[in-house]
């Protein structure tokens, strides 16, 4: 089951909150990072952007590997060493 934190925080003039350590710490956010906002209804979702956008990447690239012939480990080493051979031949 999910746990659950429930926090108040009070809008200020311009529209800003802040966030209670609480809640930072389970984002896994501090000062200068940046969080993700979704608004679904009357309901925000609060994400830290760097999960948020790994999360958007890998649903992007799902069935990749397939389509490119990719199915074990070996096979991404070969894609390395691959890789590596064009970029030192260059």
């Amino acid at each position: 089951m999910n746990n659950i934190l429930v926090e108040n925080a009070k809008i200020m003039a311009k529209g800003q909150i802040t966030l209670p350590k609480d809640i930072r710490d389970v984002l896994g956010v501090g000062m200068g990072d940046r969080v993700t906002l979704i608004c679904r209804d009357n309901q925000v979702i609060m994400m830290n952007a760097a999960i948020y956008a790994m999360n958007m990447l890998q649903e992007g690239m799902k069935g990749e590997f397939e389509k490119a012939g990719i199915m074990n480990d070996d096979d991404v080493m070969d894609l390395v060493k691959e890789v590596r051979l064009e970029i030192e031949g260059s």
